[in-house]
């Protein structure tokens, strides 16, 4: 369907959308687009340090995460 828009389409779609929202609320919008790409990147570099820091403080030993109302007492 869009396989044949090209570059005046484009353009054309350009002018409207400035035309209909103006330059500051484009503005506005891109500034609010970069800043949530800033903070999704942030928030995978700080999980990524965290499971990092987790893996290197683990001594290798295993741990059981089972729920304490699901253990078994008899092992």
């Amino acid at each position: 369907m869009l396989n044949n828009i090209g570059l005046p389409g484009l353009l054309l779609i350009a002018v409207v959308v400035l035309v209909l929202f103006g330059r500051g609320k484009i503005a506005n919008l891109m500034g609010e687009v970069g800043k949530g790409i800033t903070a999704f990147k942030r928030g995978v570099k700080d999980g990524t340090e965290e499971i990092e820091n987790a893996s290197s403080a683990d001594t290798g030993t295993a741990r059981d995460v089972t729920p304490e109302a699901e253990r078994r007492t008899d092992a």
